[in-house]
């Protein structure tokens, strides 16, 4: 069932409820102050045994939401397009998931590139590399869709301004983070920096993810190699402060030659203790 179909029928069906001559009685919950703090479905409510006849509807609208994140397919032709137009080359390439169905099935197909994607790299021309960008689907179209070419926007610039070479931007369609090992191996990159479409929740059906490793090889790099900047949509973690948290790790990564478990993204500990500071200054005052 489409989104679309659902939104007009949770309208109509509001519309009916609130009706005040068909208006059910419904018993508040007592937690309901509480949802102003957070987008999680708590406090819902209750009409007889049953919740909420628009409580069920918003559920039902935003699985359908989540369920179209993970099967529409990304226009990788558009985003191309876009990023060409910025003055950024890209290469489209292809796991060895030839299909969404087969992509949910094996995990371990979407980690591995297609005989093509792996020709077409083998006939570029050889680039020297720091650093290698890759854009990967996931399972959330609509997240690169809604962040990737913005959050871009504000990244390449800065990698250029800190003097980091980069070979054509990689978009790989049915991808899993450890894609980007293989192409940073192909490039002998020391940074291999992926932006993923993260597995959509009821709340948040467009949600970016970054992975940064350092170092990368293919089938050696694990997840413990590897740091993940997760929850960047609109009601989450900003494309600024996404930014500013994947330059600190890759600053770090430079200095101490690793990624992973043992590189810890310390920028939320010195905003605390900034904000700290800024209120005992305000107290001397």
């Amino acid at each position: 069932m489409s989104p679309h179909y659902l939104n007009r029928l949770y309208k109509n069906l509001c519309e009916y409820v609130m009706n005040k001559n068909n208006e059910p009685e419904i018993a508040q919950d007592p937690w309901h102050s509480l949802t102003r703090f957070t987008p999680a479905r708590i406090a819902l409510g209750r009409a007889g045994m049953s919740l909420p006849t628009h409580a069920y509807l918003e559920f039902q609208l935003a699985h359908a939401l989540a369920r179209d994140a993970v099967n529409l397919p990304l226009d990788f032709t558009s985003l191309a397009h876009c990023l060409n137009m910025q003055g950024y080359q890209t290469l489209i390439l292809q796991t060895q998931a030839e299909n969404q169905s087969v992509y949910l099935q094996r995990p371990d197909l979407g980690r591995l590139l297609s005989a093509s994607a792996m020709n077409c790299l083998q006939h570029t021309s050889p680039i020297p590399a720091d650093a290698v960008v890759v854009v990967a689907d996931g399972l959330s179209s609509k997240a690169i869709e809604q962040h990737a070419e913005t959050f871009l926007s504000l990244l390449l610039p800065e990698l250029r301004a800190n003097g980091y070479r980069l070979p054509p931007l990689c978009l790989v369609k049915h991808a899993r983070v450890a894609i980007g090992d293989a192409i940073a191996e192909h490039y002998a990159a020391r940074l291999c920096i992926v932006l993923i479409g993260e597995r959509p929740g009821l709340s948040s059906p467009g949600s970016m993810g970054i992975y940064f490793t350092y170092q990368a090889k293919s089938g050696i790099s694990t997840d413990a190699d590897r740091n993940c900047i997760s929850n960047i949509h609109k009601n989450g973690l900003s494309h600024e402060q996404a930014l500013k948290k994947l330059l600190f790790l890759i600053n770090e990564s430079e200095k101490l030659q690793l990624s992973g478990v043992n590189l810890k993204d310390e920028t939320t500990n010195k905003a605390l203790e900034e904000e700290q500071q800024q209120q005992i200054n305000f107290l001397l005052d």
